[in-house]
């Protein structure tokens, strides 16, 4: 059920993917539906708004930050949380995605520090994509961001979708919404009640300092 708090809390939806038939944007378009109806603000993206030459700390000195980078920041900032729906590349994160991220964690304050976030994937093979978002939740852990337990993987995404949308399985649609409305319950406490916050940060050892330094 939608709530006045609900109603109030922003989650940014993009799908890590550049092709326009991508099985990833329809899943990021179901989640996106989802959250509305349960009265969440949906900013909807694409990874091409993010997109950047590769990081070069010599171009960000000599010309500062591209225009997609900016905009990613931007988009966080607006929002209070993020999803993003990613393919798995060869067992890991996309290029473009990565690259993004890379960019983003040069701002100061740096955006993702403290910002929930939720990770799905989708794909043909039978382990919908799940080994990317291992791989994926490393940056963004490392980054503060603090990314929800559980992550989806629609596994023969090929086929799991109805012609309106929707994931064909009963009790994996149903699973999807009730992750949903987790992260859903988490976000609003996290903005509303400041007592329920807890710094999701782990150094792997490392002093932070202020060439590793990228949580505020």
């Amino acid at each position: 059920m939608a709530t006045d708090d609900r109603r109030r809390l922003r989650f940014l939806v993009f799908a890590a993917s550049l092709r326009a038939g991508s099985l990833n944007h329809r899943l990021a378009r179901l989640a996106a539906t989802v959250i509305e109806a349960l009265g969440g603000r949906v900013d909807f993206a694409a990874l091409r708004d993010f997109d950047a030459p590769s990081y070069d700390q010599d171009v960000q000195e000599l010309d500062g930050f591209p225009e997609g980078a900016a905009e990613f920041r931007r988009r966080l900032e607006a929002n209070d949380a993020f999803v993003i729906s990613s393919p798995e590349y060869n067992f890991s994160v996309p290029g473009g995605l990565k690259n993004a991220i890379d960019w983003v964690s040069r701002f100061q304050p740096q955006p993702l520090n403290e910002r929930h976030g939720l990770l799905m994937s989708a794909s043909p093979s039978m382990a919908g994509g799940n080994r990317g978002l291992w791989a994926l939740r490393v940056p963004l852990e490392h980054l503060g961001a603090r990314v929800y337990p559980e992550m989806f993987s629609l596994a023969q995404a090929h086929q799991a979708f109805t012609d309106n949308g929707w994931i064909a399985d009963p009790r994996l649609q149903n699973w999807f919404e009730r992750m949903i409305v987790g992260f859903m319950d988490l976000v609003e406490a996290a903005k509303h009640y400041p007592c329920a916050k807890t710094a999701w940060i782990e150094f792997l050892g490392e002093r932070p300092d202020p060439a590793t330094e990228r949580v505020e």
